[in-house]
């Protein structure tokens, strides 16, 4: 089948046309292992289902509450019970499981840390932000088990987490992030959950060689939400450098960006990367976080799917 015909006849299939059932699911990447932010390609929930219909896709992963452009954001971890419940209703009836909880979790500064910065800080707003710090560090564990709820609603078991924003020196802060981490690490062990560290470009662990060296220090039961493209704005070549850092039985989940699919300067070799993946026994989901903002971003995020599901479909032959 070439890629014309594909686009014309394999998208619109709907949920009943998954190349496989969820407990059927093949080692080799398909189309049953991939999923979406649902807040990146839909401006409500009822339209990331649709979104999700369109590609036959089985799984969604959840931030935000998707909304209108400029709405204020609302994170599905801070619902409350009986509202979790609906919700996970809603996406049960329509066919959709979760795969993955992209929480904000560990995403601040470093109480005791100053992040490094471009400009001088004004002194008010530093003092601000230290004491904003201070809560959000404090509050840590009960953020945490509001994600255990967020998961146990969506039954799932796969947690973000961040590694503070980013030092000078990041690496002098890895012990004491581990030792905080690890305290994590052992609730959710006893709560049946994982952690997955996020490579981010504004935190500590802000590339994969970074990544990898942090994630030596911690638990089994904590692992890796690799983002193919946030090395690159600290120097770190995407693929292969960046991938092979990664110690490969941590990888559990990998953030796929729009810009790395489309024609544009940060695409990646996703062929070759894909090949890779499936070499090194890759398990989990590629979730496309298409991160192309504005009023252009959903027809980027069905831009972004259509090359996903083009180069899963090739690899079939």
């Amino acid at each position: 089948m070439n890629r014309r015909s594909f686009l014309a006849t394999g998208l619109a299939t709907g949920l009943a046309a998954a190349v496989a059932s969820r407990a059927a699911t093949n080692k080799a990447l398909n189309k049953t292992r991939v999923s979406a932010i649902s807040d990146e390609v839909s401006r409500s929930p009822q339209e990331a289902i649709e979104f999700a219909r369109t590609f036959g896709m089985e799984w969604l992963s959840l931030r935000n509450i998707p909304a209108p452009l400029g709405s204020k954001a609302v994170e599905y971890h801070t619902l409350d019970p009986d509202e979790l419940k609906k919700v996970a209703a809603e996406f049960k009836a329509a066919g959709i499981g979760i795969s993955f909880l992209d929480t904000p979790f560990l995403k601040f500064g470093l109480p005791g840390t100053e992040p490094k910065r471009r400009t001088p800080e004004d002194p008010a707003a530093r003092e601000k932000r230290i004491a904003r710090e201070k809560v959000q560090f404090d509050r840590r564990l009960e953020d945490l088990r509001l994600g255990f709820r967020e998961g146990n609603a969506f039954h799932c078991n796969q947690l973000r987490i961040f590694t503070f924003t980013r030092v000078e020196q990041p690496e002098s802060v890895f012990p004491r992030i581990a030792d905080i981490i690890g305290e994590m690490s052992v609730l959710c062990q006893k709560e049946g959950f994982r952690m997955l560290i996020e490579n981010e470009n504004t935190q500590n662990a802000g590339t994969s060689v970074e990544t990898a060296k942090l994630i030596k220090m911690l638990p089994k039961n904590v692992g890796i939400n690799w983002d193919s493209l946030n090395g690159l704005a600290l120097g770190e070549k995407p693929y292969p450098d960046g991938y092979e850092a990664c110690p490969k039985d941590r990888v559990w989940n990998i953030h796929v960006k729009g810009k790395s699919l489309l024609e544009y300067p940060e695409h990646l070799d996703w062929p070759s990367l894909l090949d890779a993946l499936d070499r090194d026994g890759f398990t989990g989901r590629l979730e496309l976080e298409t991160h192309i903002f504005g009023e252009g971003q959903i027809a980027g995020s069905h831009a972004s799917m259509r090359e996903i599901m083009w180069l899963l479909s090739a690899r079939q032959g």
